[in-house]
């Protein structure tokens, strides 16, 4: 099983930048697919970006040209670099991976953006 810990929310004004880390720790079988949701208040979970084993992005529409999604394969980590925030990027975010069909979740890190 792969735990999956975030790290960096918090509150930012509109126009500012934040990184998101998430650290997976485990039984690790090679590179897995990984990726970043949220879910604002009464909406539902969203993707962001994900970055599959090749390292191959995608992004949501809203965000592109502004996050960026970056791993670290000897360290088992990826990151979500946010610039350009804006109030409607407030949510809870959440790490995952794929562990080979299983889904794995973090607890989720807030971020709160100000106007």
């Amino acid at each position: 099983q792969v735990q999956l810990v975030e790290s960096g929310g918090g509150l930012v004004q509109a126009g500012g930048s934040l990184r998101l880390s998430c650290a997976a720790s485990g039984v690790i079988s090679g590179i897995l697919p990984m990726a970043w949701f949220r879910q604002a208040p009464g909406k539902e979970r969203e993707l962001v970006a994900r970055i599959d084993r090749g390292g191959t992005t995608n992004y949501a529409d809203s965000v592109k040209g502004r996050f960026t999604i970056v791993r670290d394969n000897a360290k088992a980590m990826v990151a979500l670099q946010m610039t350009g925030l804006r109030p409607d990027d407030t949510a809870v975010y959440y790490c995952y991976a794929n562990d080979y069909g299983a889904s794995c979740w973090g607890q989720g890190t807030q971020v709160t953006v100000s106007s």
